[in-house]
Parts: C-alpha cells; structure tokens; sequence
C-alpha cells in the first residue's frame, strides 16, 4: 500500500463544514454497495455502517429494509445524522464510537465500510480486522472501499492494491471479489477506489 496524507481532524472538520462539501459526500447508496447488496440478495438484517459521517449511507440501507447502526469517531457527525433522521421512523440509529476500541456489544450481518479504514496507518490495521472479527456474525459479509493504489491525483488516505486487501483481512474473512472502482461524489475528479466483497469464516 501506498502514503498520501492530509488526514483530516474528524471533529473540526464535520463541526466547521458543511457535509454536503465533503469529497466523499454521497446522497444516495453507493452503488458499489448497491451492487454488491443485489448480489448478495441480501434486503434485511442488522448492518453497521462504520465512520457513518452524516448517514447518508446508513439512511439509505435502512430505506432498503435494515436495521442499521451508523457509528463515527466525530461528535459532530453523529449529532449532523441524527438532524437530519430527527423525525425519521427508519429502524436507524447512530451512535459516537472509535472502531478501534469499540463500545458496540452486539453482532452484524453485515458492516460497510465506504473511506473508514483506508485513514488508519499500516499498523493499525490488524486492530480493525481483530474489531470486526468481534463485530461481524459468522457468515456475514463486509463491504469495503478503499483508495485504490492507481489513484494519484488525490491527497489523502492510504492506497491499497488488491494484494493488499487480501493479505490484511484474509485472517478472518474470505475474499469473495475484488474490483477497481471510482469514488462517486461531488469532486469533478472521481477518486480511484476499490470496492471488496468479504465473508467472515465460521467459528469453529
């Protein structure tokens, strides 16, 4: 994997900006997510939604018939989702929460992760993998995308190559699919990405 840099402060970014600015904003469901969901034939169940920001995505699953949990590491974030779900009857609920050193005591189905772990340094990342091994059912699934190693226009989070992906995460899950893929956004250059389909083994 590859360095950029210029992670953000989380906190002072979602207090002082307006989300709907953010390089990552989406409105709607990834669809990536969109596909990988379709093909799983997967249209309920409790999923997390790790480094929620302002939800869009966990709104979105939850629109599809699941009982979600957005989690961020920013105050702000969490307090811009709940706004905007404030008088929502969505089975959707947000919490505060670092992934790392989770307060969630309960297991998903399945976890999406659109830009969470590709901020975490290589060292880091066993950590994430040992948190969703706890987070994640026997069975389940988690959808990842990450920057991808062929992005290189963009200052930012880690640049993973597929080798990467599976070197990191095969401890636990296996890798069902691996493609290139783009950051669908407000930028009006789409950042390379990858998007990962992973199933948790069962527990023996």
């Amino acid at each position: 994997m590859t360095k950029m840099n210029n992670i953000p402060d989380w906190e002072e970014k979602y207090r002082d900006e307006e989300a709907e600015t953010m390089p990552w904003y989406y409105p709607d469901l990834d669809p990536d997510f969109k596909e990988a969901l379709d093909r799983l034939e997967m249209i309920s169940g409790d999923a997390l939604d790790i480094g929620t920001g302002p939800g869009t995505q966990a709104i979105e699953l939850a629109k599809r018939g699941f009982k979600v949990t957005g989690t961020d590491i920013s105050f702000a974030a969490i307090e811009k989702a709940k706004d905007i779900t404030i008088n929502s009857d969505l089975n959707l609920s947000f919490m505060q929460d670092d992934i790392l050193d989770s307060r969630l005591d309960r297991q998903f189905d399945i976890a999406l992760d659109r830009g969470c772990s590709h901020v975490f340094p290589p060292e880091k990342i066993p950590n994430y993998v040992s948190a969703l091994n706890g987070l994640i059912k026997p069975g389940g699934y988690l959808l990842l995308k990450c920057y991808s190693h062929l992005e290189s226009e963009i200052i930012g989070p880690y640049c993973y190559r597929p080798e990467d992906i599976e070197y990191c995460y095969s401890s636990v899950f296996t890798v069902l699919s691996i493609k290139d893929t783009i950051y669908y956004g407000p930028l009006e250059h789409k950042p390379k990405a990858l998007i990962s389909v992973l199933k948790k083994r069962n527990e023996t």
